[in-house]
């Protein structure tokens, strides 16, 4: 990394989420001084690339700082000699999304992007493109990290780790730090006071406890949390209060996709009702969408717009930057992230991917010692864990039966036979992004 010349790639340049991405390089240029930003997409996101570029060319200007904007649609051109590559993608846009919603609900079962039916099918579109990408960086930036902010990015961080020879990437989400600052806001401190020991898996890990200036308020907040008006939530999880006896036996606290196993009958109805009116998450998503490029596409504009907020990635821009920062200047630093285990979870495999609070070097990030995971929680974590490997045993192979086997793991999908039936109709919607399952040679 050559100190002063950083070259910064986002895959998946064109997304809505851009524009909070560069409002964080800007704030933080003065310890993190990116020379050059490359945007990149594909042919069909042209369009929204060159809007979501020139938004961002106008706030550079405005913040008067010497990082030039690149936008392209070729992508190894961009990869040449970077020195961080963030990825951002969506394969098969928001009309997959929808489809990844409505086809698991129209068999009365939960769907949603990164988890059930829609997750799985969400990752067998994206990894074999991430693998594409992490082949293409081995030969072009061998020494680049990849931080991947795709979902579900638990098990793309794990597909890439296992099956590339790119070893620097690491996936990120931006709910361990949503968690954060909204239990520093219940607890009335300052984000910078509060530390959360988190352990598990992506969109699946629980804060096992929390600390104010080194003292334990992990009783505090599950007290906090039986009261009905301190939810811990996100735009795109309805705020469910838990129950009082099961938050107090559980004595620790969960993500707000927890909701997902813990109260099935409740999410499931609510996406029912939103199915049956045409308006799921990804309807109402794909919306916001057309709104906020609508807004990006003024000439006027030079700031990021407060209607991003709504589309549900609160502090994203803090997650990468951060990561980014630490790295570069080998901060040394506690942050939430995706790494393989490495023995912080003595319950789960030493070479899977994991959820769990790192220290952050020039060298990648260090996990830190969790232990094993609490009894109460580790049989669903390894459901899941077990769940996501078969999901990438899929992607990479094509195989059908490793797909139904995936459904049928997921404790969201509640019978075999309507498994099949899901997975059947779902290969054949997603037929275009998937080729691996209809190229094979018989």
């Amino acid at each position: 990394m050559n100190n002063n010349q950083i070259k910064l790639v986002t895959i998946g340049g064109g997304s809505s989420y851009t524009p909070e991405f560069v409002e964080g390089l800007i704030n933080r240029y003065h310890e993190l001084p990116v020379k050059e930003l490359w945007l990149v997409d594909i042919e069909s996101g042209k369009e929204k690339l060159e809007i979501v570029g020139n938004l961002a060319k106008r706030m550079v200007k405005k913040a008067n700082i010497p990082m030039k904007i690149y936008l392209t649609l070729n992508r190894k051109e961009a990869l040449k000699g970077a020195d961080f590559i963030t990825t951002q993608i969506r394969v098969g846009l928001l009309d997959a999304r929808i489809k990844d919603e409505r086809i698991p609900l129209k068999h009365g079962m939960i769907g949603q992007e990164t988890n059930g039916a829609g997750g799985l099918f969400k990752a067998l579109r994206t990894i074999p493109v991430l693998l594409d990408i992490v082949n293409e960086m081995t030969e072009l930036c061998p020494n680049a990290w990849l931080i991947n902010f795709t979902n579900p990015a638990g098990i793309i961080t794990e597909a890439v780790v296992k099956h590339s020879k790119h070893k620097k990437v690491i996936g990120v989400c931006n709910v361990p730090i949503n968690m954060k600052m909204s239990i520093a806001k219940l607890l009335d401190v300052s984000a910078d006071q509060i530390q959360i020991v988190f352990g598990g898996l992506n969109h699946m890990s629980y804060g096992l406890d929390v600390y104010v200036n080194g003292e334990s308020r992990l009783d505090d907040v599950i007290k906090l949390l039986t009261d009905q008006e301190n939810q811990l939530t996100m735009k795109n999880i309805i705020p469910l209060p838990w129950e009082n006896e099961f938050i107090k036996a559980l004595k620790i606290v969960p993500s707000p996709y927890h909701r997902y196993y813990y109260k099935t009958k409740e999410i499931l109805q609510n996406e029912l009702e939103g199915f049956r009116g045409g308006k799921t998450r990804a309807e109402v998503v794909k919306q916001l969408e057309d709104e906020l490029f609508e807004l990006y596409n003024d000439p006027n504009l030079n700031v990021k717009p407060p209607q991003l907020e709504k589309r549900g990635g609160a502090y994203y821009s803090d997650a990468a930057c951060n990561l980014i920062s630490s790295i570069y200047n080998d901060r040394c630093d506690v942050q939430t992230l995706n790494v393989l285990n490495q023995g912080a979870i003595t319950n789960l495999p030493n070479d899977t991917v994991v959820e769990v609070n790192c220290m952050v070097t020039k060298q990648g990030p260090v996990p830190l010692t969790v232990g094993e995971l609490p009894h109460a929680v580790n049989g669903l974590v390894q459901q899941i864990k077990s769940f996501e490997l078969t999901a990438i045993e899929a992607a990479v192979t094509g195989s059908y039966e490793q797909a139904l086997l995936a459904l049928c793991i997921n404790p969201l999908i509640t019978s075999d036979e309507d498994a099949r039936i899901i997975l059947d109709e779902m290969l054949e919607a997603h037929r275009d992004y998937l080729p691996q399952f209809f190229n094979q040679q018989t």
